[in-house]
């Protein structure tokens, strides 16, 4: 049939844009290769509405990513108005709209909040009159101007569903790509949705794909493509489909489907394909003479019509810069921070609770450590108590400082792993989704580490001047709220790190936890490790040169008095300033990895 689909005297109807030629996508399962999409080939034109059905496994959804890049096709090609995809590379961001079956908006932010940092996130905008002009369409598109003040929190199944459609139509996508989008609904919801759908692909020639293991409302479909392990059984007409499989109702087809093989049915499409299509051409030619459907969506603009068009899109539809995605990133999240209290409550619990138990253990570190008397004394007796008093004062201050700066130090790391072990990993599946949108990575990143910053800045400098207000450091105060400072900001990034490698926000909770927990008993602070161990995690504990440092800071004395209880031996000021230092760009580097590398479910 080539590139074009014909009718009557060989006469060009519409383009096929998406035309996937043998398509496979093959996994590793037991030492053996498996085609989860089985060569897979269908055209679809201009202005499309095609529904993907099947039982459950046959293949949908990893159909639906593969056409949309999330999977990378293992043969064949996928031809997208006669660009090669396989070679040529993806979709632009702007050309494609994959709305997910989960939510991808945060709960805290109104329905117009979410759709106007949906389209400062995606479309460079010239003005605000513009920005608010494409926002409001979009909300009238999707019929959801009437509730754009709501928060998504209180949203029912069928509106997350509409806000989801419309966080994808600010780029004004040439193909729509929905997974499962009206599962779970009520059917009166369910069918609002496809017809929404429907008329959605009636606008600007659009293709919508609908992934849907539902066979209600099939009539409101252009065609209908049932797959079968991973293979094409059927594509074409919705009236068609119960006599391909010799049914009277479509709900005896997924049972007909596991009667064969699904090598049979792939066979027998195959046969009759050419018929079907010529079948499809039809439909499309009615429904251009009805005028359901507008020539203009199907047909292929002049020469001069074309440039203009090209250039009106590619104006409208250019990405932000990095600035424009950070401010709005950074904006979006200092909101979601106010607006979720239990957030701030637990923020400022913190900063009230950990620097009062500091201060309730302090009391012994403010002792006064006794010098040894000038004049020898002529009593043996005497010169050895007054020696063993000394060492007694010199041992209860010192085991005391250390204590109180490695409480400090401790409470501060569990700040800096509450402050960032969720922070990416919590938001995963908005991200990847926001990133596959056009999202820069590096925006994104950036906006986490300017957020986290502030807060990290916060409770280090309050934890330093409230346990120096009502105690006393007894050294260099600045030095020790710089470390202190530097242990929050480390693990933080580490904490931060950890949730950008992890798929999931509880993984990523749990290895933080385990992480602070060693940083007490590794650091050798408390009790010596053997030398051989010491040397080896000496470098990777952060709390280690956070309290080694903060001890140098101490005035002469109370540092002698340290060193004499502790057996761990202390590093210099500069070396604890680079290791933390390292720790810290190696921490945002790993964050930096996670971030780029693509972690969909």
């Amino acid at each position: 049939m080539g590139g074009s689909l014909y009718l009557h005297q060989q006469k060009p109807i519409f383009l096929t844009v998406l035309e996937l030629k043998d398509v496979c996508f093959t996994i590793r399962k037991d030492g053996e290769d498996v085609n989860l999409v089985d060569h897979v080939s269908i055209q679809i034109p201009k202005g499309h509405f095609m529904a993907i059905v099947g039982p459950s496994g046959c293949g949908k959804t990893t159909l639906m990513k593969t056409i949309a890049g999330l999977n990378p096709e293992s043969d064949g090609s996928l031809i997208w108005e006669g660009r090669n995809l396989s070679e040529d590379g993806d979709f632009s961001p702007s050309e494609i709209g994959y709305v997910p079956q989960f939510s991808i908006a945060f709960d805290p932010l109104t329905v117009d909040e979410s759709v106007e940092a949906a389209t400062r996130l995606r479309v460079k905008s010239r003005n605000t009159e513009e920005l608010d002009h494409r926002i409001d369409r979009v909300l009238d598109e999707t019929g959801l101007g009437p509730i754009s003040d709501r928060l998504v929190k209180v949203l029912s199944g069928g509106q997350k569903r509409r806000l989801g459609l419309a966080m994808e139509l600010v780029s004004d996508p040439k193909i729509l790509l929905c997974d499962e989008v009206t599962s779970g609904l009520d059917p009166r919801s369910e069918r609002e949705i496809v017809r929404l759908l429907h008329d959605l692909s009636r606008k600007d020639g659009r293709i919508v794909l609908s992934v849907t293991h539902s066979l209600a409302h099939l009539e409101l479909y252009d065609s209908i493509l049932v797959l079968h392990e991973g293979k094409v059984a059927f594509h074409g007409p919705p009236e068609q489909l119960n006599h391909y499989f010799s049914v009277t109702d479509t709900e005896e087809i997924y049972p007909k489907l596991s009667k064969q093989p699904s090598e049979r049915w792939q066979n027998s499409w195959n046969k009759h394909r050419a018929s079907y299509y010529n079948m499809l051409e039809k439909n499309r030619l009615r429904l251009i003479e009805s005028g359901d459907l507008r020539p203009s969506s199907v047909e292929p603009p002049a020469a001069d019509d074309e440039k203009k068009e090209s250039s009106t899109s590619t104006q409208e539809t250019r990405l932000p810069g990095f600035l424009s995605q950070f401010a709005t990133l950074l904006s979006r999240r200092w909101r979601i921070f106010f607006r979720d209290r239990g957030q701030v409550f637990l923020q400022l619990a913190i900063l009230i609770c950990f620097p009062l138990l500091v201060i309730l253990f302090s009391e012994k570190a403010s002792g006064n450590i006794r010098h040894f008397s000038d004049m020898r004394q002529d009593n043996i007796i005497q010169e050895i108590k007054e020696q063993q008093s000394v060492r007694s004062d010199q041992a209860k201050v010192g085991s005391a400082v250390s204590g109180i700066i490695m409480f400090q130090v401790v409470l501060l790391a569990l700040m800096g792993s509450n402050n960032s072990a969720r922070e990416i990993a919590g938001e995963r599946p908005i991200y990847e989704k926001e990133k596959f949108g056009g999202l820069r990575p590096t925006a994104y990143l950036a906006s986490k580490i300017a957020f986290l910053s502030c807060i990290v800045i916060a409770q280090s400098l309050w934890m330093a001047f409230f346990v120096n207000l009502f105690g006393t450091f007894r050294g260099d105060f600045v030095q020790h709220a710089i470390f202190l400072l530097l242990i929050n900001a480390s693990m933080t990034s580490i904490c931060l790190a950890i949730s950008a490698m992890m798929r999931t926000a509880e993984q990523a909770s749990l290895l933080s936890i385990y992480l602070v927990g060693f940083q007490l008993p590794l650091s050798g602070a408390v009790l010596a490790l053997p030398e051989h161990i010491e040397a080896f995690t000496r470098p990777f504990i952060s709390a280690y040169w956070a309290w080694s440092g903060s001890v140098e800071a101490l005035q002469s004395q109370v540092h002698g008095a340290v060193k004499s209880v502790v057996d761990t031996s202390l590093s210099d000021h500069n070396a604890c300033l680079f290791t933390l230092a390292v720790h810290i760009v190696a921490a945002l580097g790993l964050a930096w990895i996670g971030a780029r590398r693509p972690q969909w479910d």
